[in-house]
């Protein structure tokens, strides 16, 4: 490095400002890691050429880089969409889209079975901020046209409920939604983009939480918001800016590590849960197992009709003989299964619900306990599930 014709000679400098550069022409399948929060630009023009509004350059490290870029493009693909954001949580993906397409006066829809979170914010935003909030029967289909009104802007839906398990007709929502105008996002984890193509069912944005089958190891906090249209998400992208949304380039690459196996593993979970499903409805402890491709399932039938797989989470209800302190006894006594909340993982989880606190319109009795069936042997598992119900 020279300055003013001499070569710089201080040992702080002659560090910071190496001039070595590695060969080109090294290729490998791992998309590599590009950390930054500075963007280095030729000159002044470049820079000022540049803005944060596309992508086809780079502006600063919170817009992204090759490697937040790469990720953003391969979601969209297996999505079937053009556009995707990505924010550090499902939540705050959730969040992005509320305050993208809400305002103080507007309404939203809402399922009752939405994640708990999405029905918390929705709460937050009609209490302090001047949205109202109303929150609709999961499998009222074509009848939601009924509830919207001249300033609702924005009707969630969520395939299936991520604890209660109710397919909604989503078409039928959609289809409802575009006669008067207003915007359906959908809560698309559960089916991870594999098993339910949402913008082929007319759903106008996508959310994705890419904590649970995308990043696959229990391990990444991510979210996605996808679209189709190239007005939304520049709308979306302004709120993303405005609001400073980032995710690290290290959860970044292991989300890409972990996508060329997601069929694979979504296929294996899928296969392992129907058989624990199917098995669980059997005993004489359970009632109903809600699973989606059971019939026990409200929504049964549109997930036969819309759908081309159903993953590894499922729920059951206990019989009502079976008291709180006792389905809590079955839980504590599960090996294999580990409690915890999340999913999509390789590790099978358990968790039980006080379901009847979280819905407006819950009538069923007994406890209901929600199951993640991870990688593990399905036989295992089983087995895991028999002894732990001995204890009742």
């Amino acid at each position: 490095m020279e300055c003013n014709g001499k070569k710089a000679s201080g040992f702080n400098t002659q560090i910071i400002h190496d001039e070595y550069q590695a060969p080109a022409g090294f290729a490998a399948f791992t998309v590599p890691i590009h950390h930054a929060s500075t963007v280095l630009f030729d000159n002044v023009a470049a820079m000022r050429a540049r803005t944060w509004l596309e992508k086809s350059s780079y502006t600063y490290g919170l817009h992204g880089t090759p490697t937040s870029f790469t990720l953003e493009a391969r979601l969209a693909q297996i999505e079937g969409g053009n556009h995707c954001l990505l924010a550090p949580s499902g939540l705050a993906a959730i969040t992005l889209i509320d305050l993208t397409f809400l305002q103080s006066g507007d309404d939203v829809l809402i399922p009752d079975n939405a994640y708990g979170p999405n029905r918390e914010l929705a709460n937050w935003l009609s209490g302090s901020f001047g949205v109202s909030a109303r929150f609709y029967d999961p499998l009222i289909g074509a009848g939601i046209t009924d509830l919207i009104q001249s300033n609702t802007k924005l009707i969630w839906t969520e395939a299936p409920g991520s604890v209660s398990m109710e397919v909604p007709d989503i078409p039928a929502i959609c289809a409802a939604a575009r006669e008067k105008g207003v915007l359906v996002a959908l809560d698309n984890t559960w089916a991870a983009g594999v098993a339910f193509s949402a913008f082929d069912h007319g759903v106008d944005i996508v959310m994705q939480a890419l904590t649970k089958y995308q990043s696959g190891g229990s391990d990444v906090l991510m979210g996605a918001v996808i679209t189709r249209s190239k007005e939304l998400n520049a709308r979306l992208l302004t709120a993303h800016m405005r609001l400073g949304l980032g995710v690290g380039m290290d959860d970044a690459y292991l989300v890409l590590r972990n996508l060329p196996t997601l069929k694979l593993r979504f296929d294996a979970h899928d296969s392992s849960a129907r058989k624990v499903a199917r098995w669980l409805s059997q005993r004489p402890e359970i009632t109903k197992v809600l699973h989606p491709a059971l019939p026990d399932c409200p929504g049964h039938d549109v997930w036969k009709r819309d759908f081309t797989g159903a993953g590894g989470l499922f729920s059951v209800l206990f019989d009502a003989r079976y008291s709180e302190q006792q389905t809590d006894r079955f839980v504590d006594h599960l090996k294999l299964f580990k409690i915890g909340f999340s999913w999509g993982g390789a590790h099978s989880l358990c968790v039980p619900y006080r379901i009847e606190k979280m819905r407006g319109n819950w009538t069923d009795k007994g406890v209901l306990v929600r199951f993640n069936i991870g990688l593990e042997d399905a036989d295992d598992l089983i087995a895991d599930i028999e002894q732990a119900l001995m204890q009742l």
